[in-house]
């Protein structure tokens, strides 16, 4: 996640701009300003990755605040005027948004930042001790499960049942939100109050609903709708 805030005079714009925030999965809002001022005291206690800052400010505007910071964040520059675009990428900014924008213009800069903030980030080696398994219990027995072999879950009523690869299903009277919480994210997300999916499996998005290869259909219900969706843009190739 990258750890961002907002600084906007007009309240308007930074209501905007926090919600395109919140809308997007990869950020993380740490706070949000209506003058640059306020958020001295953040950026010199916590670490901020990304910081959206308006240039049109009284008393502090947004491009003499970036250069009087030691260690800025990336930044990406807001503005009603174009005339500052120049300035502003000398000071290495991510991108330029020139008001009044929506959110897939949004989108396309926080997703610069995005690819920036990745390139920048060491390299890890996965934790050998990550379970790739789960133990369920069904039928008084207690059956290993392999994470890759599971196609999606269903809730039904109180119990779960698992679909895996090899169309056989495992029941277990089991809440959906148990197993959700001992799921990697980065592979199974709940797109619906009845269904977790596994990412890695779905053959074809067809408008709101996830297709796999045996002509399963599954929608995504309206609550996580803005999710799957940011997730879908990250991986898309246009």
């Amino acid at each position: 996640m990258i750890k961002c805030i907002a600084i906007d005079n007009e309240p308007l714009a930074l209501k905007l701009i926090e919600s395109y925030i919140d809308k997007s999965s990869f950020l993380e809002k740490l706070a949000i300003y209506t003058s640059p001022e306020k958020a001295i005291d953040l950026l010199q206690k916590k670490q901020v990755d990304l910081m959206f800052i308006d240039i049109d400010m009284p008393d502090l505007n947004g491009i003499d605040f970036v250069k009087l910071l030691d260690n800025p964040p990336m930044v990406i520059f807001t503005s009603a005027h174009c005339q500052y675009a120049i300035e502003g990428f000398r000071l290495n900014a991510i991108d330029y948004l020139l008001k009044p924008f929506n959110y897939s213009d949004f989108f396309k800069s926080a997703h610069k930042a995005k690819n920036r903030f990745e390139i920048h980030q060491p390299i890890t080696t996965p934790d050998k001790t990550e379970n790739n398994f789960l133990f369920i219990k069904s039928n008084y027995k207690t059956i290993k499960i392999d994470l890759n072999n599971i196609k999606y879950i269903e809730s039904i009523n109180e119990y779960m049942k698992i679909h895996l690869d090899n169309s056989t299903e495992v029941m277990s009277l089991c809440s959906l939100k148990s197993i959700e919480d001992k799921l990697p994210d980065y592979k199974f997300m709940r797109i619906h109050r009845s269904y977790i999916v596994n990412l890695t499996k779905i053959s074809v998005i067809d408008r709101n609903r996830i297709i796999f290869d045996d002509k399963i259909y599954i929608s995504v219900s309206d609550k996580y709708k803005s999710k799957f969706q940011n997730w879908v843009n990250e991986n898309i190739l246009v």
